[in-house]
């Protein structure tokens, strides 16, 4: 396809490609911050995602928009990180962004909150790419095995097992580090 014929087609799908595909633009975002750690990472990540997903909007069959642009963020993050030669990808829990509703604040809440948040970002930073991507797909962007699955390209069993795995880590980690051992 020429260049021409390329950029008429992704302008006449321009329409379709934000009504599907803008709203999930935190969950792209969310992932993409998980992965890399680094605020500016995931914004040039979600950046060049998009691009990705607007140039190949042709071979969107209407399946879950959803799971097919987090896909396409997994793999350019992973694209990414061979590409820069980084020795690893880690996650990192922002509060902002997966607390909850807003509770009444007050110093020893705040504080409370703070040790909290960094105890599971820390053990999070422990945890394996694999497992902590499962995680972030299950548990804060809410897909199903199948659409994790198909994301991460693994039958439903070794999602299952993966993220299985993840939380059993994750609260012995959490676990080990309330009661002070090493």
């Amino acid at each position: 396809m020429s260049q021409e014929a390329e950029t008429g087609a992704v302008v006449g799908n321009a329409g379709r490609f934000e009504e599907q595909m803008l709203p999930h633009l935190d969950a792209a975002y969310n992932l993409a911050r998980h992965l890399t750690r680094n605020d500016h990472d995931a914004e040039d990540v979600v950046q060049e995602a998009y691009l990705r997903a607007l140039r190949h909007f042709g071979t969107f069959r209407g399946q879950n928009a959803r799971a097919w642009l987090l896909a396409i963020v997994r793999h350019t993050t992973y694209t990414r990180r061979r590409r820069d030669q980084v020795a690893s990808i880690t996650a990192e829990f922002n509060d902002e962004l997966h607390s909850g509703a807003a509770e009444e604040r007050g110093p020893e809440r705040d504080l409370d909150r703070r040790e909290t948040v960094a105890r599971v970002q820390s053990a999070l930073d422990c945890l394996p790419p694999r497992f902590r991507e499962v995680l972030v797909l299950r548990d804060l962007e809410d897909l199903s095995y199948e659409e994790i699955g198909r994301i991460v390209r693994a039958p439903i069993g070794t999602v299952m097992s993966r993220l299985s795995r993840a939380r059993a880590r994750l609260a012995q980690a959490l676990t080990t580090e309330g009661d002070g051992t090493p």
